[in-house]
């Protein structure tokens, strides 16, 4: 038997072999797994499309036509003939004046009429007899010619006298206040019973025309001077003439259901604010719109040509608040690109520099890459965003906030 020193000192070369055998076994599996894997990237290609721009503006609507009704004779009302806040047809009969005293009036004027005709009719008879009596001399010259003279006085009486008829069947005609335009009342100022004047200050209703409804908004001169320069230069064509289309945002977020037209822009700028005056038309078949309501309207501007639109989600900031994107090369090398972008359009951005047509852009995965690594494109989601890019071009609308 062998001395326990001796046998633990075997025991220890023993093992010692069997580790050395080991390692030298697995070092090729090692420097096999040490070789860095290409990353998997989500990537979209970009396409020149045409793109229509858009100015979304804050305003309010107002009634296309507004008109206060007014009592244009004195009296008592007599009867209200409307409900309150219903639409009413020009001409329809509003309130009704009591005509009494009117009528009266009427009367006299017809009595003054009758009197200064009858008075015409004596006059006449007497030029008459008189043109006869002169060329006899059986009268003098001077009797003639005021015989002549009192018939026309008389005959001005008659025009004078069917002046104030018709004058005061106008006043009595004006006893029943009817409205001047069509549209939608408002609520009475006065009741039955009450006194009213002539052309008092205190209107009785006012009465809205709703259909079409005026949509007015302001816009900075800055903007007015961008819009004119690009439509100067070509990289911007209008798209209805020479009317703006405009869509309208209601305050619960909807869109109105009809399209309006910019009918125009103020001829001044407004010295304390730099702003300039729009108003556009916009139909209002169904009255849902109200005078004095908040509303966004969405301006159509005109049309670019080949406009650039890249994903938001591929868009990153610097510290310094610049633009960046990460692209792919042929190689599929990642490179970092600063670009320049001015509108929202839905999820993308509208480019204006930085990006050309058919660059890649990295949409998906961009925290585990940088600049110079080589990357693996995803090919079933490089068709999949390529597919949404191109879908997206049928109807970009880019807007300006």
């Amino acid at each position: 038997m062998l001395n326990t020193p001796i046998r633990r000192t075997l025991t220890i070369a023993v093992l010692a072999g069997i580790l050395l055998t080991g390692c030298d076994n697995s070092g090729p599996a090692n420097a096999g797994m040490g070789a860095p894997m290409a990353m998997e990237v989500d990537v979209t290609t970009l396409h020149s499309q045409p793109v229509s721009l858009t100015t979304e503006l804050s305003g309010r609507t107002s009634a296309y036509r507004i008109a206060e009704v007014r009592p244009q004779v004195s009296g008592i009302i007599l009867e209200r003939l409307f409900t309150e806040g219903s639409d009413v047809k020009a001409g329809q009969v509003l309130y009704r004046i009591d005509p009494a005293s009117h009528k009266a009036e009427v009367a006299i004027a017809e009595a003054a009429v009758a009197r200064a005709r009858a008075s015409e009719s004596s006059a006449r008879l007497k030029a008459k007899r008189y043109a006869e009596l002169v060329k006899t001399n059986a009268i003098s010259t001077q009797d003639h010619d005021d015989a002549q003279a009192s018939l026309k006085q008389q005959q001005a009486e008659i025009a004078s006298a069917q002046a104030q008829l018709d004058a005061a069947r106008i006043n009595l005609a004006y006893t029943e206040i009817k409205a001047p335009i069509a549209g939608r009342i408002g609520k009475s100022a006065i009741t039955e019973g009450s006194l009213v004047t002539a052309q008092q200050s205190l209107a009785l209703a006012s009465i809205q025309q709703l259909n079409p409804l005026y949509v007015d908004m302001r816009q900075s001169t800055i903007e007015l001077l961008r819009l004119k320069r690009s439509l100067a230069d070509g990289s911007l064509v209008t798209v209805a003439g020479d009317k703006a289309v405009i869509t309208l945002l209601l305050e619960d977020g909807s869109k109105h259901d009809q399209q309006g037209l910019l009918q125009f822009a103020d001829v001044s700028v407004d010295e304390s604010t730099g702003m300039v005056n729009l108003r556009a038309e916009v139909p209002n078949p169904d009255l849902f719109l109200l005078p004095g309501m908040f509303v966004r309207g969405e301006l159509t501007e005109g049309e670019r040509p080949q406009g650039l639109l890249v994903p938001q989600v591929a868009v990153t900031r610097t510290p310094n608040g610049h633009a960046t994107v990460l692209t792919v090369d042929a190689e599929n090398t990642v490179d970092l690109r600063e670009i320049g972008i001015s509108r929202a359009i839905g999820d993308q951005w509208l480019v204006e520099s930085g990006l050309e047509d058919g660059v890649r852009v990295i949409t998906a995965g961009t925290q585990k890459v940088r600049p110079g690594m080589t990357v693996r494109v995803s090919t079933p989601d490089t068709a999949k965003n390529d597919s949404q890019q191109n879908g997206a071009a049928a109807n970009p609308v880019a807007s300006q906030h």
